[in-house]
């Protein structure tokens, strides 16, 4: 019988780590949502690095913007963005304070508040597959650009907050290109994984969208 996932909340040391280190380090980690309605809390399964003015498929790349901001400040806090006019995809700020370093959630495995998640998830037709993807994550866990800024590490209170969980060995932790980066970033292996989850989202390469005539 396996032991249950530790609820110590993670402070603000792990998240002040190269982002190569921390976003391995994010799988099996319990992120908890609260909601008026009430918790939801997510096993992280898939997570992207992505390394501030260094890399090329980074939002920082071009350096700071008011919409990347929270990408410079300290560590441990929420970065939310809206991508294609439809989707949020939820972010944790890594590294130093100016280095504009951040992991993408990909996916997970909602654990508790599955009914709360499912609401906002109509078009889910299993449980795994409710947090299959940066858009359906933040669908699941009703993640906005309210949350932008968030500080992970602000106590119960906090809207967002880490617990450390069940950390995944490194021989369960697979690697490969991010999904859908284009340019020079495109084949960086910075997309993490638990090998073989069922949560995991399908891996795609960078595709042009087509502007409708």
């Amino acid at each position: 019988m396996s032991a249950r996932p530790d609820r110590t909340p993670l402070t603000r040391d792990f998240y002040d780590r190269p982002v190569l280190t921390v976003a391995p380090d994010l799988l099996g980690r319990i992120l908890v949502r609260r909601t008026p309605e009430g918790p939801i809390e997510l096993r992280i399964t898939e997570v992207e690095a992505y390394e501030g003015q260094a890399d090329p498929g980074s939002h920082a790349f071009r350096g700071r913007t008011a919409r990347n901001a929270t990408m410079f400040g300290p560590p441990g806090h929420a970065y939310v963005y809206f991508i294609y006019g439809m989707w949020f995809s939820l972010n944790l700020v890594c590294g130093p304070k100016d280095t504009a370093s951040g992991v993408l959630l990909r996916a997970g495995e909602i654990t508790v508040g599955a009914d709360l998640a499912a609401k906002r998830r109509l078009s889910a037709k299993r449980p795994r597959e409710l947090a299959k993807g940066p858009a359906r994550l933040a669908a699941a866990l009703d993640v906005d650009r309210s949350l932008d800024g968030t500080d992970l590490c602000a106590g119960p209170d906090s809207p967002l907050s880490l617990l450390a969980g069940t950390p995944t060995p490194s021989d369960l932790v697979s690697n490969g290109p991010r999904t859908g980066v284009s340019g020079d970033g495109a084949h960086h292996p910075y997309r993490f994984w638990i090998t073989h989850d069922p949560t995991v989202s399908p891996y795609r390469a960078h595709s042009p969208r087509r502007r409708s005539t």
